[in-house]
């Protein structure tokens, strides 16, 4: 088994932080604390995986009260540069197994991080942990990326997700365990030299939409929406990453 939290260990958090650009950029963030912040209708929200507080500090700033559950101590650190234990709790630990509470209106887990878990039974437990913090009613979303398995040629394994000046994804699949490790290979010839670059690899195991509304119908929820991004779009055939809201019963409408 993978220990995930040496995965994000003290140089992943220092690099993990891009202010204004990628998922820091306001066009990604914007419409995400948007939509969060009107799904959690006045309550409080949890995030899953909180990391180094991309999304928790902007949607604390919207009015929404945040807690957090991480796994990576070094994540932890890097968020209490910025913010303290007072405004954001963290709860460190799994975010299948870890306890924070109860009575959330919002448990929240975005940029496909569900995925870091590597096997169903984890990924289950995920979905029950997510439903033991919610008050009735309460709302469970998860943003996560569509497997691309169409893009792989025949008897290739892998495929390019990413190219750009300085930056390379590759993503390889291991079909029959439905895993995939991406590949992360950042060069910069002023730095590196002409030959140089710098690789980082992540294992994950994807989920096929289908297959995640099963999981939530096994923790007791039902599916509420399902759009192609923050901005409601909607989802089709041909989208290449879903996010979805799920509820449990009771509470209001």
């Amino acid at each position: 088994m993978i220990d995930q939290s040496r995965l994000w260990d003290a140089q992943a958090a220092a690099e993990y932080d891009t202010p204004g650009q990628g998922m820091f950029a306001p066009e990604v963030l914007g419409p995400t604390v948007d939509l969060l912040a009107e799904l959690a209708a006045g309550g409080p929200a949890l995030e899953l995986a909180i990391g180094t507080g991309r999304v928790a500090i902007p949607l604390r700033e919207a009015g929404v009260p945040v807690t957090g559950i991480e796994l990576s101590e070094a994540m932890i650190a890097r968020l209490r540069e910025k913010v303290d234990a007072a405004s954001i709790p963290v709860v460190a630990g799994d975010m299948a197994t870890a306890v924070a509470g109860d009575g959330f209106s919002l448990v929240y887990l975005v940029f496909n991080t569900i995925s870091n878990l590597l096997t169903q039974e984890e990924q289950v437990a995920c979905f029950r942990n997510a439903a033991r913090h919610l008050a009735p009613g309460g709302r469970f979303v998860v943003e996560l990326w569509v497997p691309q398995l169409r893009s792989l040629a025949p008897g290739h394994g892998g495929t390019v997700e990413v190219s750009e000046p300085g930056y390379l994804l590759v993503d390889t699949y291991d079909t029959l365990a439905q895993q995939v490790v991406s590949h992360h290979v950042r060069f910069d010839p002023a730095v590196d030299g002409a030959r140089g670059a710098r690789l980082g690899r992540s294992p994950h195991r994807y989920i096929w939409p289908s297959e995640l509304d099963l999981m939530a119908q096994l923790a007791g929820f039902t599916r509420e929406s399902r759009w192609a991004g923050w901005d409601r779009s909607e989802f089709t055939a041909d989208s290449r990453s879903h996010v979805t809201v799920y509820r449990l019963p009771g509470g209001t409408p």
